[in-house]
């Protein structure tokens, strides 16, 4: 198994994540647990709470939906649209924290990438921001902390299915 945090996060622009990390499985399994409901809910909270509930319509114009309780107490919840969809190779969807307030229209734009070599897969997330602030508000909320977890038990899940 790849070392734990390894995911390496840049920011090229200021309205741009960038969010890299290899896993020690080939791309079908990462993408199938990436994309599977009862999947998701094994890695999506990380160590920050539990998964209560994750829906998936993996189609251009579907939907998806992920809530965790968090250790605190509190519900976290983020929902999106996917806009294109390749099997095994890539994901563009909207990626929208739920809050008072939010207006999906300030969605980031996720561009997810799943590249195999030698059985071992490279997963690459663009996040396009409308907005430098956006951008700072997602990097200042702790994100890659709980990204990191998730990332690792991302792999734990498709080294399983094996």
């Amino acid at each position: 198994m790849t070392g734990s945090h390894t995911a390496v996060v840049t920011l090229p622009s200021e309205r741009q994540i960038v969010i890299t990390r290899e896993f020690d499985a080939p791309r079908h399994l990462v993408y199938r647990a990436y994309t599977t409901p009862e999947l998701i809910e094994r890695w999506w909270a990380g160590e920050r709470g539990t998964v209560t509930s994750a829906t998936v319509d993996l189609r251009v114009g579907g939907s998806w939906g992920y809530v965790m309780m968090a250790n605190g107490g509190f519900e976290v919840a983020f929902h999106g649209e996917f806009r294109e969809i390749v099997p095994d190779e890539r994901i563009v969807a909207t990626e929208m924290f739920e809050m008072p307030g939010a207006d999906d229209s300030q969605a980031p734009l996720v561009t997810t990438t799943f590249v195999e070599h030698d059985s071992r897969t490279t997963f690459t997330q663009v996040v396009d921001c409308p907005n430098e602030e956006i951008r700072n508000m997602i990097v200042e909320s702790g994100m890659e902390a709980g990204m990191q977890e998730g990332m690792d038990l991302l792999e734990q899940v498709a080294i399983s299915l094996t």
